[in-house]
C-alpha cells in the first residue's frame, strides 16, 4: 500500500499522515472523507493512510495481543488448529511471511497466498488463494473473502487439517513464489 500511495500520490505515508494529523480530524470516517473530497484518494488509500495516522492498524499492534482477541470470547478451543496448520506451513518453506491482523492472520510469500481466520466460535475458515481449482468437495468459493482469496476451506477440528487441506495449502505457496 506504501508503494502504491507513492505511485499514486508523488508523496510517502509520512506526509499524508502528517496532513491528516494537521487537519485535526480525529474520526476514522471524517479522515476517510477528507481524503477523498480533498485529496482525490480512493477509499483504500484513504483508509490506509487513516490506520496509519491514528495508529490503529494491525502493524501497529502486538502480533500476539492480536492473536489471543482472534481466539477469544468462545473460539479459544479453535488456536491448537491455527497452531498446526502454521507448524505445516513452515515446513513448505523460510519465506513465509505470517501476519496478524485484527480477525485474521494474513500468509505471504512474494504475494498473499492465504488467511487463516477464526470466522465462528465452531470453525476456521482457511482462505487461499488459488489460480485454478475445482470447486468441490470441502473446496469451496471464497464468500466473504472476496477477492483475498479465491476459495476456502472450513476446518472445525484438528483432524481436518489432513493432507487435502496440506496439498491445497502448498499449491498456494507455489504459485505466491
Amino acid at each position: 500500500m506504501e508503494e502504491g500511495l507513492l505511485k499514486k500520490t508523488g508523496k510517502p505515508l509520512k506526509h499524508w499522515v502528517q496532513v491528516v494529523r494537521e487537519s485535526q480530524i480525529t474520526k476514522h470516517s471524517e479522515i476517510i472523507k477528507y481524503l477523498k473530497s480533498e485529496h482525490d484518494f480512493t477509499h483504500g488509500f484513504a483508509n490506509f493512510v487513516s490506520l496509519k495516522a491514528r495508529s490503529t492498524d494491525a502493524a501497529s499492534q502486538d502480533p500476539t495481543a492480536l492473536l489471543n482477541k482472534q481466539y477469544s470470547k468462545g473460539k479459544e478451543h479453535l488456536k491448537p488448529i491455527y497452531e498446526l496448520l502454521i507448524r505445516q506451513i513452515k515446513t513448505f518453506g523460510t519465506d513465509i511471511e505470517i501476519v496478524p491482523k485484527n480477525a485474521n492472520v494474513s500468509l505471504r510469500r512474494k504475494r498473499q497466498f492465504a488467511l487463516i481466520q477464526p470466522s465462528t466460535k465452531t470453525r476456521i475458515d482457511l482462505g487461499l488463494k488459488l489460480n485454478e481449482a475445482t470447486i468441490g468437495g470441502r473446496l469451496e468459493g471464497s464468500g466473504s473473502f472476496g477477492s483475498m482469496c479465491s476459495n476456502k476451506i472450513a476446518i472445525k477440528t484438528l483432524d481436518e487439517v489432513d493432507s487435502e487441506v496440506l496439498s491445497y495449502l502448498k499449491q498456494a505457496y507455489t504459485e505466491a513464489g
